[in-house]
């Protein structure tokens, strides 16, 4: 019995020596943790460049839609307000047809002539409100620094404390933006 023990206290050693850390198993051990803790870094690094790239994918295409709609926004802007140029040009020749026809005809001739004139006017008036252009009214109303400009100013007790008196030139609109304001008086 005893050389039975004996027997197997030695295979207890053997076994403990094969499991005992050489450095051959040693080296395998850190190398695989190394190389674990490499590939584990490689992901976390791999990971933090596509988180990254997606939130700057995330901010382009933000600032795509933003550019796009600033873009369309300009675009209706301009297809609104096209026709501000030319009725810009238009209005001091609308003014001066306006006083050729406060002329008093004397004759006949001069009636048909100021008939004609009126008929040309009527049609200027109608095609620049088909394009959203519209007077301002001024006389009467209070004084809107945004649509009347004041050249003067009057004590009448005929109107209100801040109200427009006369107008000495109209003013229009050209959908809501005001083109040229109303130059006119203005009661204190």
């Amino acid at each position: 019995m005893e050389e039975r023990n004996e027997q197997v206290v030695e295979e207890v050693k053997e076994a403990q020596v094969e499991e005992a850390v050489t450095p051959e198993n040693s080296e395998k051990t850190v190398e695989e943790k190394s190389e674990a803790a490499l590939l584990q870094e490689k992901v976390d690094e791999l990971q933090a460049k596509l988180t990254e790239t997606e939130s700057r994918t995330l901010r382009l295409q933000a600032d795509f839609e933003n550019h796009k709609r600033r873009v369309q926004m300009d675009k209706q802007a301009a297809e609104k307000y096209r026709a501000q140029s030319l009725v810009s040009d238009i209005l001091p020749a609308l003014d001066n047809f306006e006083r050729a026809m406060q002329v008093e005809a004397t004759d006949e001739q001069t009636k048909s002539l100021l008939q004609g004139m009126e008929m040309v006017h009527r049609q200027l008036l109608e095609a620049l409100t088909k394009e959203g252009v519209e007077v301002i009214e001024s006389v009467g109303k209070q004084f809107d620094p945004n649509e009347h400009q004041a050249i003067m100013q009057v004590e009448d007790s005929e109107f209100e404390s801040n109200a427009v008196v006369e107008e000495f030139q109209k003013g229009y609109k050209l959908k809501d933006r005001v083109i040229r304001p109303s130059m006119v008086k203005v009661n204190q």
